[in-house]
């Protein structure tokens, strides 16, 4: 019993750990799975096919960085990679840190360590971050980026 007791969160076994604190993560994770299979069946930008607009870009005109992530999974999800990049440069780094979180949430809600603990990285990777992507923001609206547009 102390040997239980003394675990760490990786070696505690399920039976410790309240089995309802992984329902959220894996709902979610089923409403993804349903979401990523009707935008693979269903073209953003085919006729009557209605997925929400930007809001940015509804009410400016202007590209936010998430623009064209949707088209992104869709070309993503039927095979055609470049077309993917094509609708939006940075969808790897989207999806890859949407995929990183919601793993860490499944990871933390059965008693286990993160991966890749953020903590660890250097305070500034995440101003760097952000600095990229606002950036990649403003590039993609200057005239002579329209390639950057999706």
């Amino acid at each position: 019993m102390e040997a239980v007791l003394e675990a760490g969160p990786d070696e505690l076994p399920f039976s410790r750990v309240h089995r309802w604190a992984v329902a959220a993560p894996i709902a979610c994770g089923c409403a993804i799975a349903a979401a990523a299979v009707y935008v693979a069946a269903n073209d953003p930008m085919g006729p009557g096919v209605h997925f929400p607009a930007c809001p940015l870009y509804q009410a400016t005109g202007l590209w936010c960085p998430g623009c064209g992530l949707t088209r992104a999974a869709h070309a993503l999800l039927n095979g055609r990679i470049g077309a993917a990049f094509g609708y939006n440069l940075l969808f790897p780094l989207f999806f890859g840190a949407f995929a990183f979180g919601w793993l860490a949430w499944l990871r933390r809600s059965l008693g286990r360590a993160v991966i890749v603990p953020v903590a660890k990285l250097p305070p500034w990777t995440a101003y760097a971050l952000g600095a990229f992507v606002l950036a990649f923001a403003v590039v993609r609206n200057l005239p002579g980026f329209g390639a950057l547009r999706p």
